[in-house]
């Protein structure tokens, strides 16, 4: 995502300016053009040899060197975004009052490009008044704002004001300044996970779905501009980004209920959950305790999401489901592509090793409703969720 973007970091002093020589790297590492620019006090507390090895550029402290001018407005203008981390106590009141006494301060204030600031502070300086004015001031003005993190402090106390991570910064950054626009203006509705069927307080019916398939689907549309809704089994798996809508349910009756709305709204919908097809007609109320030499189920059928969805589907949505079978795999999957009115099905075979549940890798095949079947190789689920998505709009601009 952050590859041929122009990034400028601004360093401050702060103890935790030793955590830029790892974001610096990050942001290379990811392909992205990197600038620094320090303040004086900054020097003390990371080298500025260090920062100009990993950016590969010169590391920007003074306003002027011997007879060299450092220009801060073509730094500004040069720059995708800028990102002051660490940002001190010091620096974030100069910010807020226009002081403009350091190279940092004058690129900040002749910067054209979004502004990012990723406090470092002690806790009773970032809870000081002056300081909430400031960090309202520099709001207002524009700039957004990193929340400082709660832990150990350089102090030794535990509490409010530590820097957030690089790793944190970095997917900040890929969240509000490097999406594209592909999927801009639709809304997506994603399944995922198994879902459990409750037999008692204690006990379910379940599957191994780990729910990585559906996860790495919501990533690359969110990058890619869609508005992402997860409906999600039980998973550990998580969310990169903050400003995809997580909907955590368990059981199939669950996911339905929080599906069917959204579903009605979305533009496309992807149907990547193993749901349960059964569910037991009557759980215990208390839990069933070991005594007879065999225990019998009664099991129901559950609601058909994907069929329900398919019958209100509307003009102009695009429905893909799953399809994970063990046999007949591509007969089963074209009869479910036109019995739930899929405009797509993925499909993948548990006889395919390291595909399927709980792998990091998949092989699947698509089929489309127009006859058209294309088969992939084994990839790491994130790299099949971009084969999907490519395919989707390949489909939905024809």
């Amino acid at each position: 995502m952050l590859a041929g973007k122009k990034i400028l970091i601004g360093v401050s002093g702060s103890i935790a300016a030793y955590k830029t020589i790892l974001l610096t790297r990050l942001f290379v590492k990811e392909g992205a053009e990197v600038k620094i620019v320090m303040t004086t006090a900054a020097k003390e507390f990371v080298s500025p040899l260090v920062l100009a090895t990993l950016s590969k550029n010169k590391v920007l402290q003074d306003l002027a060197t011997n007879d060299e001018w450092a220009n801060h407005v073509q730094l500004g203008r040069w720059a995708d975004v800028f990102v002051i981390v660490p940002l001190s106590c010091n620096t974030l009141a100069k910010m807020a009052n226009g002081i403009c006494d350091n190279l940092l301060m004058a690129t900040y204030l002749s910067a054209t490009c979004p502004i990012v600031v990723a406090p470092a502070m002690d806790e009773d300086m970032w809870h000081h008044p002056a300081t909430k004015k400031n960090i309202a001031t520099i709001k207002a003005y524009g700039n957004k704002v990193i929340a400082v993190k709660n832990g150990e402090l350089a102090s030794g106390l535990v509490g409010e004001g530590r820097v957030a991570e690089p790793e944190e910064i970095l997917v900040y950054i890929k969240e509000h300044f490097c999406r594209t626009n592909e999927f801009a203006g639709k809304k997506v509705l994603i399944t995922a996970g198994p879902t459990y069927e409750a037999l008692d307080p204690v006990r379910f019916i379940g599957n191994h779905s780990s729910g990585k398939m559906g996860f790495a689907l919501a990533k690359e549309l969110f990058e890619k501009g869609a508005d992402v809704t997860i409906v999600s089994g039980p998973s550990k798996e998580k969310l990169p980004y903050t400003s995809i809508k997580r909907i955590d349910v368990i059981s199939a009756n669950d996911m339905y209920n929080a599906c069917m709305g959204p579903a009605a709204e979305s533009n496309i919908i992807i149907m990547s959950a193993a749901v349960a097809d059964y569910t037991p007609a009557t759980v215990a109320t208390e839990k069933v305790k070991k005594k007879e030499a065999a225990w019998q189920i009664e099991l129901n059928k559950t609601k058909d999401i994907l069929y329900q969805v398919g019958l209100q589907k509307h003009q102009g949505q695009f429905l893909v489901g799953f399809a994970l079978e063990t046999n007949n795999e591509k007969e089963n999957a074209l009869l479910k592509l036109k019995a739930k009115n899929a405009d797509c099905i993925v499909l993948n075979s548990l006889r395919d090793e390291k595909a399927g549940f709980g792998h990091d890798t998949n092989k699947i095949t698509l089929l489309h409703k127009s006859g058209e079947m294309i088969e992939f190789g084994l990839k790491s689920k994130a790299a099949v969720a971009k084969d999907i998505v490519s395919f989707i709009l390949q489909k939905i601009n024809e």
